[in-house]
Order: C-alpha cells, then sequence, then structure tokens
C-alpha cells in the first residue's frame, strides 16, 4: 500500500489538499477526525479537557504513535492519504505497514495561517494571535516540526487558492 502523509501546521492548506486528492478518487483518513470521534467518550477524569489537551494525554498515556495506530486500522487499498501527522512516531507507525510512505507538507505563513483560521470560524479557531501561537507551540512540541523538515516534498500555499490546488495535484499525480 502506498501511503501518502500530510503534515502542516493549523491553516496551512491540509484540507484543501484532501479536496484535491478527493477529486482524484484517492481515499483519505483525517487524524483529528479520530481524535473528534473518541473525545465525546472520553471517561470521566478527562471531562474538563479541551480537544488539543486530550489529543496530547492519550499521546502521553498510550504513545505519541497512538492516533496513527487508531489510522492504520481504517484503511486498506492501494493507496491511502493520512492527514494530520504529527510526529515522527506516528510517520514510524505508517512506515511499519508500508515501504511505500510518501511525506508531503504544506506550509504557508504564521500570518497567513492565522487570517484563514480565524475566517473558516471553526470551533477550533483562535480568539487571538496569543492562542494561535499556544497551539503553534502545541503541536511543534509534538514533533510536527521535525514531519515538516523531514518531509519528501515541500508545497508552499502562500498565493492564490487555483495556484496551490494545481500544484497539489501535479505532485498526487506524479506519485499516485
Amino acid at each position: 500500500m502506498k501511503l501518502i502523509v500530510v503534515a502542516g501546521m493549523p491553516g496551512a492548506g491540509k484540507e484543501e489538499f484532501l479536496n484535491v486528492a478527493r477529486d482524484m478518487d484517492i481515499p483519505f483518513l483525517r487524524m483529528g477526525d479520530l481524535v473528534r470521534e473518541l473525545y465525546p467518550k472520553r471517561g470521566d477524569e478527562d471531562r474538563d479537557l479541551t480537544l488539543g489537551q486530550f489529543a496530547n494525554i492519550e499521546r502521553e498515556r498510550h504513545g505519541y504513535n497512538i492516533w496513527a495506530k487508531r489510522a492504520l486500522e481504517r484503511m486498506s487499498g492501494d493507496i491511502y492519504l493520512i492527514d494530520g501527522c504529527r510526529s515522527m512516531d506516528e510517520v514510524m507507525a505508517y512506515r511499519s505497514l508500508s515501504d511505500d510512505v510518501n511525506i508531503v507538507a504544506i506550509h504557508a505563513p504564521p500570518r497567513i495561517r492565522y487570517d484563514r483560521l480565524v475566517k473558516r470560524q471553526r470551533d477550533d479557531a483562535p480568539r487571538n494571535v496569543e492562542e494561535f501561537d499556544a497551539r503553534d507551540s502545541r503541536e511543534m512540541g509534538w514533533g510536527l516540526a521535525n514531519v515538516i523538515a523531514l518531509s519528501d516534498h515541500l508545497i508552499v500555499n502562500d498565493g492564490s487558492l487555483e495556484k496551490f490546488r494545481e500544484e497539489a495535484s501535479a505532485y498526487l499525480r506524479s506519485i499516485a
């Protein structure tokens, strides 16, 4: 199985990358969806945790590759895209399943990412720059910066949506 692991800071454009993959009929799984699925089922001792805190405590309890292990249980087929990889431990979990793992990093400057996160108005959108910086620090603390730095391919998403979609499509065609 060929695995395409997508990594990037919040607001970099991972969701748009997934939209391109969807248009190309490449199946994918968002690791964040796994967290959101299990969050309502958390135990009483975790009731006061935010979604991000819950994801982190699960890593501390079960290992930093726990979300990758849970994702692996849901994958099948010749090619699969995984969104939201946060650490090299997770990458290694994917590499235990396949010798054909490609890491693509999506990058956008912090100011652009902040504006995108605020505009999309999700529940986890930062209320201010301090929250945004804290989230970035938490994500990097999990090892996301290492995954981005060690990626096989980097797409810079600081221009038009059309340009980004073209670059994402070209990349996916080159490895799919």
